[in-house]
Parts: C-alpha cells; structure tokens; sequence
C-alpha cells in the first residue's frame, strides 16, 4: 500500500491511464481500522476498474446496481483522493527501511521519524523483495484481458436491454409479492380479531352453558313429575305390544304413584292439576289394552292341540308387568281375568289327563289275585282254574322282584306317551301305569305352579296362589285318585303296591326339590291309599300261612316208613316267602324305622316260622332230621337275602343267621 503511494509521488501527476491509477491488488489483509491514515493508498476518483459496466446504462436500477457494486464487502474503509501533504524521497525511505543512514537530507523534505516505522505487517512469509516482485505481477495487466472498443458496446446492448427487462420484470413481481404479503398481513391481521371475537363469543356461551345446567338440575325433576314424554303417551296408546311396552307402563305408574302423593298435598300448582286427567286416561288406556292381550291368551289356550306351556312362556311370562300393572290400576278387573284363565286350565288339564287316563288303561297288566299268595295249595287252585280256560293270561312270578326294581332308579326315563302306551302290545305290572299317569301330573303341576307363583306374584299371595292352584288342579287330582285305586283296588301285588309307594316318595323329594309345597295334599292322599293296601295283602299272606299252619298236624302221626319218605329239603312255601322278603329288603334301603313295612315283615316272618316248626314235628322222634330240615330252610332263606342291604336287611340277616347256627349245631 505504501508502495502505490510512493509510486504516485515519484510521478507527479494525476493524468495517467486506468491501469496506472487503479487500486492494486495487495496480498495484505485489509484493515477497517482508520490508524492507516498517513499511508492510504490515493485513489482517483471515477469509474473503478472492478465496477459493473452498467455505469453506460442511465436507468435508476442500473445507477443503484452499479452503486451496490462499488461498495466493498464487509469494509467501512473511505477511500480518499486527497494527496499526500508531505511527500518524502522514496530512495531514503527505502534506505530507512533496509536500515542504512541517509547521508543527508535535502532541504524542504519531511523527515520521517522513527516511530512511523513501529507498525507491525505481516508480509505472508515473504522477504521484501518477494512482495515487492509480487506486486509488480499483481500490477501488470492480465494478458488475455482486451480493451473493449466502443462497436464491442454497441454489439452488447441488446445483452444489457434484455437484462434490463429482467430486472424490471424482477422488479414487477417482486411489487406484486409485496402486495399480497401485505395483503395477508392485513387478512391475518383480520382473522386474529376474528379469532378473539369467537373466544371471547366461547367463553360468554361456556358460562351460559353452565349456568343452565345447574338450572336444569334443579329444575330437572320438578320437570319430570309433571310431564309426560309423547313417547310414552303414544307407545301405549297406539304403539305394539312388544319388549319396550313394559317399560313404558312402568314408567307410567311410576309418575301416576308420583301424582298421587303430589295430589294429596294441600298447595297443588296448575301444571299437577293439569297432568292429573291426562296420567288418567293414559292409565285406563292402558287396562284396556293389556285386559285385550291377556284375553286373547286365554282364548289361545283352548285351542286344540295346544301347547299350553309354550304359550305361558312366550306371551305371559315374557309380559308378566302387565299383570302387575293391571292388578294395581284395575284390582277387579285383574281377578276376573285370573278366574277365567283358571277355569282355563282347569279344563286344559283335566281333557288332557282323561285322554292320557284312557290310554294307559290299555295296557295289558298281570293280574295278581288272592290266589297267589305263600300258600302252594292255593296257586294249585288257581293253576286248574287257568287249565279251565276261566282265566287267562301271561305267566308270571308274584314273588320275585327280578327287573321291577329298575323302574325306581329310571329317574331321567320320561313317562310313557299316549301313542305308545295304546300301540304297546307288552304286558306289564302295575307300577309302569301308576309311574307314567303321576310322573306326568307332577311334572305339569310343578310347571303350572312355578306359572302361577311368577307371573301373579307379588299381586297375590303365595297362600292365595296355592288356593289358585288348588282349584285348577282338584279334577286332575281326582282322577289320579281314581286310577290308583282301579290299580290296586284288586290286586294281591304286594312287591307291585311297594313300588307304587317308593315312586310317590320319589315324586314326593321331587317336589320339595322344585320347590312346590301345593302338590303335597294329593302325595299324601295317594299314599293313604297304597299303605292300607300292602297291609291287606300282608295280612292275607300270614292268614295263608296261619291256614296252612293249623292244617299241618302238630305231632306225627304217619308210620314210621312215610316219615322216612319226607325229605328234608325246604319247604315251597320257604322258597316263596325268601323272594318276597328279598323283594321288601331291596325296596327297603332307606327305609325308615317308622314305616309299617318292617311290622309287617315281623309278623310275616313269625307265621312262616311257625309253620316250619310245626312242619318239622312231622319227622316224629327222628330230631336229627328236623334239625337238618329247620337248618335248609333258614339257610335257603339267608342266601336269597345275602346281596341285600340297608338297616332292616342286617337286621333280618342276622336273625336267620342265629336260627341257622343254632340247628347247624343241634344237627
């Protein structure tokens, strides 16, 4: 920088060409510092080498481009054109610098102090002739570089027209983008009051909100006593009859409950005297519809071939609220409607039992009379009667219990059908009749009064229920009776009546398990007819073998030879009566202490002794003989009941054991 400085002195004008005067290009970073004063660089004022050659074009964005150019980047350095107010010889300057003395000094020069040569410069490394070499090449014109001639210009202006019009376009459109963000700012500008409106508008509509909300619970159920919604007005005036209909009358009686207190109040307002004909008609509207469908139910059950249970659980007790609804409303209207359905089904019930009655009396039963009873001479009888052709029948042990046992612990088999029980050509005993005719009736009750405690409570009472059920069921029941004893009015079945009597214990821990105290009346009187039965026939058994005890001799009263020709074997009548016994054991369980059976058994078994005591004395003096006879029978006895069990079997088993030991030891 100094060099140039230096340079300009030595020539001593400022006419020189555009390369003389131009700003060299020094290695040296520039400084924004403004200590460098004294030895800035003079610059000629005008048209810098390194600016734009749009200064020809006279336009305002041309002139401001060409300005912008010229400004330096980064730099707040002002060039200065002023020249230097103390000149001074260059070769002593340059001498200075390499550090020689001057050998004098002209007259008029400046002397340069040493302090001015205290700066500190960093040359990049280089000597001072380098840098000085380094310049010379910067100074010295590129050789490629050509000076333009004024038909070069001219042959450019088209270049530097169209570049005008790009930068006016440029211009243009950079106008228009300026309007529209202004534009936008205006538009947001808008659009945030408008936000700020709506928040404001929020807030006022938020609280309003809330206070009408707390307005509207309190007034909330004032509202709703002394309203009725049109849903349900018109749901139960002229709406169907489905799912939804019950929860409409319950929410009409419960607003009709609700009027009724409201009524009884001393101060009334004109909204609850208004509601009152209205709750009115509604609830009238309503008994007349739901007296309508249940009729039409009633009517559906005396239909032939109907299934009345079907028909309860799909259209009574689906709607069971109607009922309750009508009861409450109309208590009048609602027991009327309860007889005709009872009368209903009292009809139901006794036509389809007379019809299943019917056909169970075709079935082919052994008959069991007062001839087959322990006595041997007796079924001799009976035999020659059969040979007579006076009697007939399939053949048929009174005395063995066999398979009839199977019938009580057949507790899932259902009862016979109608169809089967007229198309079956087998014979049976009496239990199979006595099983399918109560078997079906316990069912149905039991049904029916779970009906009638479901669908009529809590209207009525279970004592009220009972007597309902009571008279719907009293022809049925009487007919029951009346088959029982046309079963065993005759009969001498005893193993057949005790079946009948373990069934209705069996139907009897069935309905305590169902939970339908209101059959037990008709359980009760069924056993008060098998009980005395089975003991008339006991009775008959011992009066046989009583008989058959007092036809036997007491002493011997045969020869000697014919008491030899007596066999010791058991006795038929020991045979029977251990079949009959093994056929009371096996029935008998869980028998309790109570029961007559055992009673009965004991005085049974007392005769049959009796007899074979008696019977043995016919050996005569032979003690030998008897003892064998007496030990064959008991012991026949004891093996026939040996599988048995229960408390009265080990009693009976153990007493025939004691009689056994005792002749096996006389023996």
């Amino acid at each position: 920088m100094w060099l140039d400085r230096l340079a300009g002195q030595a020539s001593g004008s400022g006419s020189s060409t555009p390369q003389s005067v131009s700003r060299s290009y020094s290695p040296l970073p520039r400084r924004t510092s403004s200590n460098l004063s004294p030895y800035v660089t003079s610059q000629r004022q005008g048209q810098s080498p390194r600016g734009s050659s749009l200064s020809l074009i006279s336009s305002e964005s041309s002139a401001s481009l060409l300005t912008s150019s010229r400004r330096p980047n980064g730099s707040s350095l002002k060039q200065s054109s002023a020249p230097v107010a103390h000149p001074t010889n260059s070769i002593e300057t340059l001498e200075k610098l390499l550090g020689k003395a001057p050998s004098s000094t002209t007259a008029g020069d400046t002397e340069i102090l040493d302090p001015d040569f205290d700066l500190d410069f960093d040359f990049g490394g280089l000597s001072l002739k380098e840098l000085a070499a380094s310049q010379m090449d910067v100074d010295a014109p590129p050789p490629n570089r050509k000076s333009q001639k004024p038909c070069d210009y001219e042959s450019d202006q088209a270049k530097f027209e169209d570049l005008h019009r790009s930068i006016t376009a440029c211009d243009d459109i950079l106008n228009s983008v300026e309007t529209n963000l202004t534009s936008f700012r205006n538009d947001l500008a808008s659009v945030a009051a408008d936000i700020e409106s709506l928040q404001d508008r929020s807030t006022a509509l938020n609280k309003r909100l809330d206070n009408r909300k707390e307005v509207e619970k309190a007034l909330n159920p004032l509202v709703e006593e002394l309203s009725v919604s049109p849903e349900v007005i018109t749901k139960i005036t002229t709406g169907i009859i489905d799912e939804t209909w019950p929860k409409m009358l319950t929410e009409l009686d419960r607003r009709a409950t609700a009027h009724k207190k409201k009524f009884k109040e001393t101060q009334q307002s004109k909204a609850t005297s208004d509601l009152g004909p209205l709750l009115e008609k509604l609830v009238q509207k309503a008994v007349e519809r739901i007296r309508d469908v249940i009729v039409a139910q009633i009517k559906a059950l005396r239909s032939p071939n109907i299934n009345a249970q079907i028909i309860q659980q799909q259209n009574f007790l689906k709607f069971k609220e109607l009922y309750t609804f009508l009861y409450k409303h109309h208590s009048k209207l609602a027991e009327e409607i309860a007889l005709a359905y009872m009368n209903t089904m009292r009809w139901y019930y006794h036509t389809q039992f007379t019809r299943y009655e019917k056909a169970l009396g075709k079935i082919k039963l052994h008959i069991l009379d007062k001839n087959d009873t322990l006595n041997p001479e007796e079924t001799t009888r009976m035999a020659s009667v059969l040979s007579a052709g006076r009697i007939t029948g399939p053949p048929h042990d009174a005395f063995n219990i066999g398979r009839r046992v199977d019938i009580i612990k057949a507790g899932d088999q259902p009862a016979l059908s109608s169809f089967l029980a007229e198309e079956d050509k087998a014979t049976h005993y009496l239990e199979v009749p006595f099983r399918s005719f109560n078997l079906a009736l316990i069912d149905n009750a039991a049904v029916e009064y779970t009906f009638l405690a479901t669908y009529f409570s809590p209207s009525l009472s279970f004592s009220h229920i009972s007597k309902n059920f009571n008279y719907i069921f009293e022809p049925t029941f009487e007919l029951g009776k009346t088959l029982s004893k046309t079963l065993i009015g005759d009969t001498y079945d005893a193993l057949g009546v005790l079946l009948c009597i373990r069934l209705n214990q069996h139907f009897a821990f069935e309905l305590q398990r169902r939970r339908v105290p209101a059959v037990d009346s008709y359980i009760n009187a069924t056993n008060m007819l098998l009980w005395p039965r089975l003991q008339v026939i006991i009775d008959r058994h011992c009066e046989c073998v009583r008989q058959l005890t007092n036809s036997t001799p007491a002493k011997a009263s045969k020869s000697t030879a014919e008491q030899a020709k007596i066999s010791a074997a058991p006795h038929q009548v020991t045979q029977r009566f251990g079949q009959l016994l093994h056929g009371f054991l096996s029935l008998s369980v869980e028998a309790g202490d109570d029961e007559p059976v055992a009673a009965s058994l004991q005085r049974l078994r007392t005769d049959v002794e009796a007899f074979l005591t008696r019977f043995g004395n016919s050996f005569g003096a032979d003690k030998r003989k008897t003892a064998r006879f007496m030990y064959n029978n008991y012991s026949l006895i004891l093996t026939i009941i040996s599988d048995t069990t229960g408390k009265l079997a080990d009693e009976h088993q153990r007493h025939f054991e004691e009689l056994k030991t005792a002749y096996q030891d006389g023996d």
